[in-house]
């Protein structure tokens, strides 16, 4: 299942336009603090479809039965770019444990790449809800090695990939890899280049977040 969260008429679609503008774009705590809110309004998405249970709370004045999420989730992240989107999940869905990835595009002379994963820390997954936050789903290929290296640790009862901009292919790609996953993403463009960037999309969302980074 695929939510394209900006093809409901709401604030989302704001925070996007932010996101892509370059004349917005290189406002670091701005650009940072908009993917923060998308990453928050996919938490509260996802919170929708959690498992729940019945307990009892004490008030000041009685006691009542109320609904908690009932396994808290595991929330990871690829490292550096998807921190930002994932403090955004992190900041709703506060009880979570946490994962991170470090992955990133090996580029060559010709700017062609391949992918290189050097790190990967996680909890026990098993029988938990699993949210991967991406912000740049291009052509997947991360993503599915991530998620991949991430499954070594259990299975999830429920895989949620959380992406503020996708590629089509990119979005089709992961369907096929993990049809039992519900993406949720920011916007889906229909572009992506020859050498794996989504156009018209927003840049480099690392560097945008972080500042640029030397390539080596």
């Amino acid at each position: 299942m695929v939510t394209e969260l900006s093809k409901q008429s709401s604030l989302i679609n704001s925070w996007i336009n932010e996101l892509r503008n370059i004349d917005i774009q290189h406002d670091r705590m701005r650009f940072r603090r908009n993917m923060e809110r998308i990453g928050e309004i996919a938490a509260f998405e996802i919170s929708k479809g959690l498992e729940y249970k019945e307990v009892e709370i004490q008030t000041p004045l009685d006691k009542i039965k109320v609904q908690e999420i009932a396994v808290q989730p595991v929330i990871t992240t690829i490292l550096r770019a998807g921190v930002p989107l994932f403090e955004g999940i992190l900041s709703y869905l506060d009880r979570a444990d946490c994962g991170f990835v470090a992955a990133y595009r090996k580029h060559d002379a010709n700017d062609y790449f391949s992918i290189k994963q050097d790190y990967l820390t996680c909890p026990n997954i098993e029988g938990r809800p699993l949210i991967v936050a991406d912000p740049m789903l291009a052509t997947g290929a991360s993503l599915i090695e991530a998620i991949k290296d991430l499954l070594t640790n259990g299975t999830p009862t429920q895989l949620h990939i959380v992406a503020a901009i996708a590629s089509r292919q990119g979005v089709e790609t992961i369907e096929k890899a993990y049809p039992d996953a519900k993406i949720w993403v920011g916007a889906i463009d229909e572009g992506l280049t020859s050498k794996g960037y989504i156009t018209p999309g927003l840049g480099d969302a690392g560097d945008l977040s972080y500042g640029e980074k030397l390539q080596r």
